[in-house]
């Protein structure tokens, strides 16, 4: 993939999200601002571990530069994932921000112990939300160094 003009490269985004609507606001975000960065979606914890260790189905993903992390998922919530990601030689290089409707302090607490990149609350207003999903975006994008791709 060469870079664009701008000398900004897209990066590669999983998005670790059950909520449909979720889901839709967050692609309407990358879609509406011409987002360029590649968003990979997956709907529960077991599924975004197999997909990072590119287990079963996910053998050919494409690893991730950022993932977005909702903290309550079925099956496996996204704290264990989080747990598990900056356990993991392999993944924890990759940034996790959590990107949740909680905003109890123990969940910000523990999401930080777990050592996510950053904690950000989900706005409820469609205008809002898409202008978080920019920040964070512009901040990966174009503020941050990201590791090289695993």
């Amino acid at each position: 993939m060469t870079a664009p003009a701008d000398g900004k490269s897209p990066i590669e985004v999983l998005l670790v999200e059950d909520d449909p609507g979720d889901v839709l606001m967050t692609q309407e975000a990358f879609e509406e601002h011409k987002l360029r960065n590649r968003l990979t979606v997956v709907s529960d914890g077991a599924e975004a571990l197999a997909y990072l260790r590119r287990e079963g189905q996910y053998a050919d993903a494409v690893a991730p530069d950022l993932i977005l992390l909702d903290l309550n998922l079925p099956r496996r919530d996204g704290r264990e994932v989080l747990e598990e990601i900056k356990k993991d030689e392999n993944l924890r290089r990759i940034p996790v921000v959590v990107l949740t409707t909680s905003q109890a302090d123990e969940d910000i607490l523990r999401s930080y112990q777990l050592h996510a990149n950053a904690y950000v609350t989900k706005p409820v207003d469609f205008e809002r939300f898409i202008s978080v999903v920019r920040q964070i975006d512009e901040f990966f994008v174009s503020v941050v160094k990201l590791p090289p791709r695993g």
